[in-house]
């Protein structure tokens, strides 16, 4: 189908961290597809995952779409695993506070209008008669032991292919990855992957 003509809108927030929109927020237009940049929650909480849930799923909109960020590590099963191995989780809390792995996965079901992304492509045929190809990745560059994190020195692997839009948590090296110490965050094999593939869109959470 000729996706030319047709005018998709999209909303896109990021790193609410468990935190509810602002009050004053209103939305001056219908979105055809809303989509959560990752960092649902600040410590990976069920509670924090259940705010955000219900967050997006009071947005009107057609497709609603989340990815993982780093906060959310207990969505991230070896970040999880290490954590509750090297004991810097309190055991007695672990299940009522976080829940055993697979537990968020609970709290998406019942919010089935809402898609938990994982790395990858995939399809969607939009309400407004476009098809939409779309890459995401939760994965940014780090040395620490959150979740969805690789080292620098390794690097990232982008299949990116002929998605029309990229989603990722964090940024290309570049582009709004600025931290509060001025330093670059963004992924340089990221910026290489887009620069080559020239996507429609990349989305991403951008900083400080």
């Amino acid at each position: 189908m000729d996706n030319s003509d047709i005018i998709t809108r999209f909303l896109i927030i990021s790193d609410t961290h468990g935190e509810g929109l602002p009050t004053n927020f209103s939305l001056d237009f219908y979105a055809d597809v809303v989509i959560h940049c990752g960092d649902l929650t600040n410590q990976s909480k069920l509670h924090e995952f259940e705010s955000t849930l219900k967050m997006i799923s009071n947005i009107e909109a057609s497709l609603k779409l989340v990815i993982p960020g780093n906060h959310d590590f207990t969505l991230d099963r070896l970040a999880y695993t290490a954590l509750l191995q090297n004991g810097d989780l309190e055991a007695k809390l672990v299940e009522e506070t976080y829940g055993k792995y697979g537990k968020v996965g609970d709290l998406f079901a019942a919010y089935p209008e809402i898609q938990l992304l994982t790395e990858g492509t995939d399809e969607f045929d939009l309400s407004n008669g476009a098809r939409l190809l779309l890459y995401s990745s939760p994965y940014t560059p780090s040395e620490g032991n959150m979740g969805f994190q690789y080292s620098r020195e390794v690097g990232h692997t982008w299949d990116i292919g002929e998605a029309d839009v990229v989603i990722t948590h964090g940024p290309p090296e570049g582009v709004l990855d600025r931290t509060l110490s001025r330093e670059r965050a963004g992924c340089p094999q990221l910026f290489a992957a887009v620069a080559r593939q020239r996507p429609k869109a990349a989305l991403l959470r951008a900083y400080p």
